[in-house]
């Protein structure tokens, strides 16, 4: 995934992660997978920014 999308998938995952638990909580089973995607988003970030500095 492009660096851009990435972030741009970040950014939305954040913000549907918040508007649901601020109104489900944040121990609903949803709001937890919306949690989970993020992290694995973050963690695809984290590799691509990695690789990126052993490159350049």
């Amino acid at each position: 995934m492009e660096l851009d999308k990435l972030l741009e998938e970040i950014e939305r995952q954040r913000y549907e992660m918040t508007k649901h638990g601020m109104s489900k909580g944040l121990d609903d089973k949803e709001t937890v997978k919306i949690s989970q995607e993020l992290d694995k988003l973050l963690n695809q970030l984290y590799l691509l920014t990695i690789k990126r500095t052993k490159i350049g």
